[in-house]
């Protein structure tokens, strides 16, 4: 998967408008007029802001690093943007950028400087930026997010192929013993790249929390003659159980040319059908039972139970 590419002339500097003629009053009389959106204090767009957090935050990540009078390195949630690694439920709003000691941590509304050692094979470039790999951004954020939030984007990562699980486990021994490297041990230990959705993955996270881990991710469910009947996203093999999370995303993706929606889940429907027919039952939820994750555990346990 390749990053996205980024445009210079969506942005527009404060400073470089100054060196051109312009003054501070006609970027002010450009933003009230609309032909301007202030994205930052000295940092302007021509158009709309993107209704997606991660492409502002990309028009950020550029603003802010031209801004900056000592070399820093994009990481964190900033470099996860810049590679298009999916992020759920991880604030945008700081630019987040890595020195090399003896800097010294700083934040401020819009920067968050650490201060760690890189490599020279840690960092790549994007956009003319220094960015850290795919694989230190995703150990720096496994060290930093909550655990669910970090098994998500590890899970999303292996996924697309960005990652590789092997390389991940090595790569540990890297961070070792600096704050954090427990965490990232842990969400590196617990992440599947078999998981399709930010949903399954959180799931899953509550499923070993509540120690109901399933046997298996992405199941075949086959007639007796072996002809495939449909994929479950959970499987409980010794206790004939299927899992299924139901988001909208899913039915958008099982939409064949010129079906309705509709069309989508009552396919799903005669799917679910043909796996009761050959003695599995099936146990779905939704966003809202993630909220509950008691509730959904208890649920998942009767019907685990039901065949005892």
């Amino acid at each position: 998967m390749t990053e996205p590419t980024f445009d210079r002339s969506e942005l527009l500097l404060r400073r470089d408008a100054v060196m051109t003629g312009r003054t501070d009053g006609e970027l002010s009389r450009l933003v009230r007029a609309g032909g301007l959106v202030r994205l930052r204090r000295g940092a302007y767009v021509d158009q709309l802001l993107p209704p997606d957090a991660a492409a502002v935050h990309r028009l950020l990540v550029h603003a802010t690093v031209a801004g900056l009078r000592r070399e820093a390195v994009v990481s964190h949630q900033s470099a996860a943007v810049l590679h298009g690694l999916p992020l759920w439920d991880v604030p945008l709003d700081r630019v987040h950028v890595t020195r090399q000691p003896p800097a010294w941590n700083d934040r401020s509304a819009v920067l968050r400087c650490h201060v760690a050692r890189l490599r020279d094979d840690e960092v790549t470039t994007i956009d003319g930026l220094h960015v850290t790999d795919p694989v230190r951004t995703a150990l720096d954020l496994s060290r930093s997010l909550p655990h669910e939030a970090a098994v998500v984007m590890l899970d999303s990562a292996l996924h697309r192929g960005q990652v590789d699980h092997a390389e991940l486990r090595v790569r540990l021994f890297d961070i070792a013993g600096v704050p954090g490297s427990r965490s990232a041990a842990r969400a590196v230990a617990a992440a599947d790249g078999r998981s399709e959705s930010v949903g399954e993955s959180r799931s899953r996270v509550v499923l070993h929390r509540w120690k109901l881990a399933p046997s298996t991710l992405q199941f075949d469910v086959r007639s007796k003659d072996g002809a495939l009947i449909g994929r479950s996203d959970f499987a409980w093999e010794e206790h004939r159980l299927l899992g299924e999370f139901d988001g909208k995303v899913k039915y958008r993706r099982l939409l064949k040319p010129g079906q309705e929606p509709g069309d989508a889940v009552f396919e799903e429907k005669r799917r679910e059908d043909a796996m009761r027919d050959e003695n599995w039952n099936v146990v779905r939820w939704v966003w809202s039972d993630l909220r509950r994750p008691d509730r959904l555990a208890a649920r998942v346990r009767r019907a685990r139970d039901r065949d005892r």
